[in-house]
């Protein structure tokens, strides 16, 4: 038992294999994470710890995953699979789809599917039951029947980052991260080279201008975690008046033309992901809500002003081991709801934010 992550693991053999006997290096293994990019991000230290112990690695990610999934070090190949029981726009069950994702998993002789706290493994492992894998380990505090071989069962009262819970599962499989890996969000090498762009619209250029900028991504995957486009438009008029070149990035190009208002370079709409990793790490800080690219900072190592609702924990979402200056009221009465729509009028947890708050947490970060 760990007392940190309060985890009971209990596994049985795959069929065949003896109790005793020390694995082998694994052949194919199917890592699933089905929802945002984000949680995709996350679950990094966990494939890599997966790849180490097997020749290849497969990820089903959901399709707001897909293109996080491709940046993860230790990912072979993605199968990309809209989960029913996951996606927040949730499609109908057509078993036409289920039978196509079935013959998709065929080859895979063991899984792990990560989940957050809140959602189920079971669905996805009768999936993979009858597409024949062999092994699967999940997280489970419900029976699981004969659709898991390890069983991890852990203390949900306890707030552990998502990052450590994921690993902790794979090592629950048997799965270690390789020497010398700290177990931080990583993305893959290179990223694209945005030089050039940056260079032109802002008027610096080379490595040594790493930096000299601080991008705010305005946009959220859900209302209820979104610091109001005003306010990011005063904060962004705010920081320049302060001194910092901004950028504003998102696939938004209303909110981001709207945010930058003529004084910030608008990158709204012409970013990919991994040149958004890119565009993100030659920043100073980067100003975001609890949405992907806050990961995605984290993975490059940028601090974060994070505008954070707390409609689910910090201590499980916030940016994962970067410096952090956490804005928002994490006592409001909208607290732990799950909520993606705003369930308190005037959504005072982060409308009370102001611009002075994020340049004060700016400067705080850059110093």
């Amino acid at each position: 038992m760990n007392g940190r992550l309060g985890v009971l693991s209990r596994a049985r053999p795959a069929a065949g294999e003896p109790a005793t006997r020390r694995r082998p290096r694994r052949e194919r293994v199917l890592v699933a994470r089905l929802d945002d990019a984000g949680d995709v991000l996350l679950a990094g230290p966990a494939v890599r710890a997966v790849r180490e112990g097997a020749r290849e690695v497969v990820m089903l990610a959901g399709p707001n995953g897909r293109a996080a999934a491709e940046l993860l070090p230790g990912v072979d190949r993605v199968i990309e699979w809209r989960a029913p029981w996951i996606d927040g726009d949730p499609p109908p069950v057509d078993l036409g789809q289920v039978t196509e994702l079935v013959r998709r998993l065929g080859g895979i002789g063991e899984a792990l599917i990560l989940t957050s706290f809140h959602q189920s493994a079971l669905p996805l492992a009768l999936l993979l039951r009858l597409a024949g894998v062999r092994r699967i380990t999940a997280i489970s505090n419900d029976y699981p029947g004969s659709l898991l071989d390890v069983r991890h069962v852990v203390d949900e009262s306890v707030d552990v980052p998502e990052a450590e819970r994921m690993l902790a599962l794979a090592r629950a499989a048997g799965f270690e991260l390789p020497p010398g890996d700290d177990g931080r969000l990583a993305v893959r090498r290179p990223l694209p080279d945005i030089g050039p762009v940056l260079g032109k619209s802002l008027g610096v250029g080379g490595a040594a201008d790493a930096g000299a900028y601080v991008v705010v991504h305005p946009g959220t995957s859900a209302p209820a975690r979104t610091w109001p486009a005003d306010r990011h438009r005063q904060a962004v008029r705010e920081l320049v008046e302060d001194g910092h070149r901004v950028v504003v990035t998102g696939k938004e190009r209303e909110l981001t033309a709207f945010v930058a208002h003529g004084v910030a370079v608008d990158l709204g709409g012409r970013t990919t992901l991994g040149q958004l990793a890119a565009v993100i790490e030659r920043a100073g800080v980067l100003v975001a809500g609890n949405t992907g690219p806050a990961h995605l900072a984290a993975a490059v190592g940028t601090p974060v002003v994070s505008l954070f609702a707390p409609v689910v924990p910090a201590a499980r979402w916030a940016p994962y081991r970067v410096p952090t200056v956490l804005l928002g009221d994490q006592h409001a009465p909208c607290r732990l709801s799950r909520a993606r729509t705003c369930p308190v009028a005037g959504h005072p947890c982060l409308s009370e934010v102001t611009g002075e708050q994020v340049v004060k947490a700016v400067r705080e970060l850059t110093q």
